[in-house]
């Protein structure tokens, strides 16, 4: 059996108060999806920022950070990170 669907509307729907075009620094995937560990966006993947005002998705910054050559910086800009409030 098939089934066609003549009309769609949308209820609800979210987005990241972040610029269309950004993309995480680390996996280079656009903010409204997610980040490879993760299969949906949303509260799973949520983003984070950093008192440098750079944006991650927080799975990409925690491996990130985790690495001996992070150094605890910001993948941007070197500084170190913190996160911010």
């Amino acid at each position: 059996m098939k089934i066609s669907i003549e009309l769609w509307r949308d209820v609800a729907g979210w987005r990241w108060d972040v610029p269309d075009d950004e993309v995480c620094g680390i996996c280079r995937v656009p903010f409204d999806g997610c980040c490879p560990s993760c299969k949906m966006p949303g509260d799973d993947c949520p983003l984070i920022w950093g008192e440098c005002s750079h944006a991650f998705h927080m799975h990409c910054l925690i491996k990130w950070l985790e690495t001996d050559s992070s150094q605890q910086q910001c993948p941007m800009d070197r500084r170190p990170w913190v996160t911010a409030k």
